[in-house]
């Protein structure tokens, strides 16, 4: 009996040692590319200067060649930082004279939307939004309208109802409705006068869905354009959905797979001297324009 119990004994040192130091390691590793990921913000560029297909660059290097009206880019991985935003017409930059220029402090860990587009008088203007990224509730989709347009205040209705009001160049309205699909319409604001639409908008479940009013009222080339930002759900029960695929503990201390193999091996070798033993764990922007 004596030699059972040393040996019960010194299988839970070595699994409690085993324990702590895989703790140890798994604790400290995310850190690095948390870190790293929070110096960079996601940059979208959003066109919307009717006929000028253009050329981006930023502190005078091209990352955009030949973009057309209406076209929403690729997300870019820029470091935090101060840029230099001047848009060309294309093939004139950088040696010629930009379009619009605009310098934009760009904050690490923000997504970030530039858009190219004409201020309500009708001129060249560049614009920059800070995208909300937080989670949404179950059921429900963030609807986020944007006026970047050469036209006056206007309303924005789904279905005949009017959800933003008096919404004015360069301003935003953001709220959360019901995810599903209604009828979209942009009029004049106070009036039933539709300047934009209608047409079907897609509002997704645990998604920032933005709309973009762009173009000109007194040319008649309005239009809408639409961003999605995906992946905003509400984990169930409030648990953290964590990072690179792997979820968080619910203290923000190790995952739940490293709670559940640590009792496993403490199970099994415990095990050869005991006839039962349960273990249970719970496991936790805006630049200064030119």
């Amino acid at each position: 009996m004596r030699r059972l119990v040393t040996a019960v004994l010194a299988a839970t040192a070595f699994a409690a040692a085993t324990a702590t130091a895989a703790f140890a390691t798994t604790a400290q590793a995310p850190r690095q590319p948390h870190a790293a990921a929070q110096a960079t913000a996601t940059v979208r560029v959003l066109h919307g200067i009717p006929g000028l297909t253009v050329d981006v660059f930023a502190n005078g290097e091209e990352v955009l060649a030949d973009f057309t009206p209406g076209s929403l880019s690729d997300p870019l991985q820029l470091p935090a930082g101060s840029y230099d935003i001047a848009v060309f017409q294309a093939g004139q930059g950088p040696g010629g004279t930009p379009a619009v220029e605009r310098t934009v402090e760009v904050t690490g860990g923000t997504d970030v939307t530039l858009t190219a587009n004409l201020d309500e008088s009708g001129s060249p203007a560049l614009n920059a939004y800070v995208n909300d990224v937080s989670r949404v509730p179950a059921g429900q989709g963030r609807l986020t309208v944007r006026h970047v347009a050469a036209a006056p205040a206007v309303d924005v209705r789904a279905d005949g109802s009017a959800i933003v009001r008096n919404l004015t160049n360069p301003d935003e309205a953001v709220t959360e409705v019901p995810a599903g699909t209604v009828s979209a319409d942009v009029t004049l604001a106070g009036t039933d006068t539709v300047v934009i639409g209608p047409t079907p908008l897609t509002v997704a479940e645990g998604a920032n869905t933005i709309v973009y009013a762009w173009g000109s009222a007194e040319e008649e080339n309005l239009r809408l354009a639409v961003q999605t930002i995906t992946g905003l759900q509400s984990a169930p029960g409030g648990v953290p959905g964590g990072t690179g695929g792997q979820a968080a503990g619910l203290d923000g201390g190790a995952p739940g797979w490293l709670a559940g193999a640590t009792g496993l091996a403490f199970l099994v070798m415990v095990g050869a001297g005991a006839r039962l033993l349960v273990l249970r764990r719970r496991g936790a922007l805006r630049g200064d324009p030119r």
